[in-house]
C-alpha cells in the first residue's frame, strides 16, 4: 500500500505541472488587465502605468512570467524605471518553495487570502457531500431492490428533477419563498452582520445554511441515486446472487454484504469527483447567497485579473482533486477485497 501511495504521489508531479502550464496561459489569454483594474483611472500617465507593470512582472513574456511565478525572482534584479539597469531587487520565492505571491487587488498574501475562505466554503459542501451520498446511496438502493414499483418511478422522477433545475433558479425561488414571503429563513450572507463578530461560529451559521447546502444536496441526491440504482440493478441481475438466494441466504445479508457492496464500487469513483471540486464547485450557490467562500473569491479575482489568486486557487484545487482521486482507490480496496492494490 505505501509503495502504491509513494508511486502515485510522483505521478501527480507532472499532472500538476501540466495543469499550471495550462491555467496559466489560459489565464494570460483572457482579455483585460490588472494594471486598468487596479489604477482604473483613464488619465493615468503612461509611464506610471508601464512602471507599476514592470513591478509586477507583467512586461514579460508569458514563459519568463510562468517561471517566476513556479520558481520566483528573488535571483534577479527588476528594471523598474524601464532604463536597462536593475533598480529593486525581486522578492517572491515562487510556487515551489511556497510562496503563491501577493494579491494583486487585495495587496495580501495569496494563502493568507485563500485560508480565510476555505473554513466558509467547507461548511458548505461537507455536509452537502455528506448528506448527498448518504441519502442518494440508499435512495438508489431502494429503487433498485423495489423497482418498478411507485418508489422506483418517484425517485427517477426526482432524480431527473434535481438534474435538470439550475442551481442559481433553485436558490432564487427558496430565498423569495422562504425569505421574502415567509420570512423564516436570512436571505444571504454567513451571519448576522448586526451582531458582535465572535469568529468562526458554525452555531450562528446554521440558519444561513439550510438553503445553500439543500440546493447543493439536491444536486448530489439526483446524481448519486441515479448512479447507485443502476449499479444494484446490474448487481441484483448477476448469477452470484440468485446463488445466495437459492442457497437460502437472508434478504437483508444479501442486500448488504452482495448487492450494496459491489454496487457501491463504481459510485466511489464519483466521489474523487466530488472531493476535488470541493472548493469550486460552490461559486454559483455562494454567489447566489452571498456566501464568502472561496467560490466567490475565485469570481471577483478573475473579474479583477488578479493573476496571483486565481493561479493559487487553480494550485489548491489540483491538489485536492488528485487527493480524491487517491482516495478513491484506496476505498476501493476497503471495499471489495477482490480488490488488491500491489
Amino acid at each position: 500500500m505505501n509503495t502504491y501511495l509513494a508511486r502515485r504521489l510522483f505521478q501527480a508531479i507532472p499532472t500538476l505541472f501540466g495543469i499550471s502550464i495550462l491555467s496559466f496561459m489560459l489565464m494570460l489569454l483572457t482579455p483585460g488587465d490588472p494594471i486598468t483594474t487596479i489604477t482604473f483611472n483613464p488619465n493615468a500617465k503612461p509611464e506610471a502605468t508601464a512602471m507599476l507593470r514592470r513591478q509586477l512582472g507583467l512586461d514579460q513574456p508569458p514563459l519568463v512570467q510562468y517561471v517566476y511565478w513556479l520558481v520566483g525572482n528573488d535571483w534577479r534584479e527588476i528594471d523598474v524605471n524601464g532604463d536597462g539597469v536593475g533598480d529593486v531587487q525581486g522578492t517572491r520565492r515562487g510556487v515551489l518553495r511556497g510562496d503563491f505571491g501577493v494579491s494583486i487587488a487585495l495587496k495580501r498574501p495569496v494563502l493568507e487570502v485563500i485560508g480565510e475562505r476555505i473554513p466558509a466554503t467547507l461548511l458548505l459542501t461537507i455536509p452537502a457531500i455528506l448528506l448527498g451520498y448518504f441519502i442518494g446511496v440508499i435512495v438508489g438502493m431502494l429503487a433498485a431492490i423495489w423497482h418498478r414499483t411507485w418508489f422506483d418511478q418517484v425517485s427517477r422522477v426526482l432524480s431527473v428533477f434535481g438534474s435538470a433545475i439550475p442551481a442559481f433558479w433553485l436558490g432564487l425561488i427558496l430565498i423569495i419563498f422562504f425569505s421574502v414571503n415567509l420570512h423564516v429563513l436570512p436571505m444571504g450572507g454567513m451571519r448576522d452582520i448586526t451582531q458582535e463578530d465572535t469568529g468562526f461560529n458554525i452555531v450562528q451559521s446554521l440558519p444561513y445554511m439550510i438553503m445553500p447546502v439543500f440546493v447543493f444536496t439536491l444536486g448530489i441526491i439526483a446524481v448519486i441515486s441515479r448512479y447507485a440504482r443502476v449499479q444494484a440493478l446490474e448487481v441484483l441481475s448477476q448469477d452470484y446472487i440468485r446463488t445466495a438466494y437459492a442457497k437460502g441466504l437472508g434478504s437483508q445479508y444479501i442486500r448488504f454484504w452482495h448487492v450494496a457492496r459491489n454496487a457501491l464500487i463504481p459510485v466511489i469513483t464519483l466521489l474523487g469527483g466530488a472531493i476535488g471540486t470541493l472548493l469550486g464547485g460552490a461559486v454559483i450557490i455562494e454567489q447566489v447567497f452571498n456566501w464568502p467562500g472561496l467560490g466567490r473569491l475565485v469570481i471577483d479575482a478573475v473579474s479583477q485579473r488578479d493573476y496571483p489568486l486565481i493561479m493559487g486557487s487553480v494550485v489548491i484545487s489540483a491538489v485536492l482533486y488528485i487527493f480524491g482521486l487517491l482516495l478513491t482507490d484506496v476505498l476501493y480496496s476497503l471495499i471489495d477485497p477482490r480488490i488488491r492494490i500491489s
